[in-house]
């Protein structure tokens, strides 16, 4: 059996972890002033945030392994649960970095852009289920005639969580890991109705 687009997607995003688990070895070195080890390494994307450049791209190409192992084999009830439990710990991972880092949203701490890039296929998944009656499965967003469209989602994001288009600029106030995290559910949801406004348009015409 050959090794499809979305399997090697997920192949690259673990040699990655593993090229920069490295930097997980300074972090759990004696005398570490952090009680929060495991937290920060989560919080930043473990280990792809440490990356020295482009560090919130490749936690981005991180949330595309978290939608795929979150969507597996297409459940619902699945994906939903999925989505909450990495919500509510990024939130607590985010504010343990901040807290241990004493940055405001530091640029390593990419959990934040993990957990927003599944919420960003919202729209096109209950599309989908609405014309077939079943959640897609994983793969679905990696075959020949999606990828394109999978891409230019993941372009989307990078551009509003860069951009920060009103009001995902001002969530960034909220306390601790919530303004980490919010701004970037925020930009998912910008994403969403561009989504929506695509999808609307080919119906048109």
């Amino acid at each position: 059996m050959g090794i499809g687009p979305w399997e090697l997607l997920l192949l690259l995003g673990l040699v990655a972890i593993l090229v920069t688990a490295r930097h997980l070895l300074r972090l759990s070195r004696p005398g570490d002033p952090s009680p929060h080890t495991f937290l920060l390494w989560a919080a930043q994307g473990f280990g792809l945030g440490r990356i020295p450049w482009a560090p919130g791209t490749f936690g981005s190409l991180g949330g595309l392994l978290w939608l795929i192992v979150s969507l597996g084999d297409g459940s619902l009830a699945r994906f939903v649960f999925a989505q909450v439990v990495a919500i509510a710990f990024s939130i607590r991972a985010c504010g343990v970095a901040e807290q241990v880092l004493r940055q405001k949203d530091p640029g390593s701490v990419v959990l934040d852009e993990i957990v927003a890039v599944p919420l960003c296929f919202v729209a096109w998944i209950a599309i989908v289920a609405g014309r077939t009656g079943a959640m897609p499965a994983a793969e679905y967003f990696f075959s020949r005639q999606t990828v394109l469209f999978t891409l230019g989602i993941f372009i989307l994001f990078r551009l509003f969580d860069i951009a920060k288009p009103w009001p995902v600029r001002g969530s960034q106030s909220l306390p601790g890991g919530w303004g980490v995290t919010v701004d970037d559910l925020l930009a998912a949801v910008y994403v969403n109705l561009v989504v929506l406004l695509v999808f609307l348009v080919k119906h048109w015409f």
